[in-house]
C-alpha cells in the first residue's frame, strides 16, 4: 500500500479510539483531592500563628505579674 493511504487511515483509527470522559453527575460536587497537601501546608502556618499570639500576649502577662507583685499586700 501507498504511504499516502496508510498514514491517514492510521490517524483516523487512532482518533476513532479516543472518547470523551464521562462528565460527573451535576448533583454531586467533586471530591477534594488535595486535602493532605493543604493540611501539611497549613500546619506550620497554624503553629507560627499560635507562637505569634503567645509572644504578643507575653509582655501583657509580664506587666500584669509585675503590677500584681508591686501591690502593698505582697511587700
Amino acid at each position: 500500500m501507498n504511504i499516502r493511504v496508510v498514514l491517514p487511515l492510521t490517524a483516523l483509527l487512532a482518533l476513532a479510539g479516543c472518547n470523551r470522559p464521562v462528565p460527573p453527575a451535576p448533583d454531586k460536587p467533586p471530591e477534594p483531592q488535595a486535602t493532605a497537601l493543604r493540611d501539611s501546608i497549613q500546619q506550620p502556618l497554624d503553629k507560627a500563628k499560635a507562637a505569634r499570639e503567645m509572644l504578643e500576649k507575653a509582655p501583657d502577662t509580664r506587666a500584669a505579674e509585675e503590677a500584681a507583685s508591686d501591690t502593698p499586700a505582697n511587700r
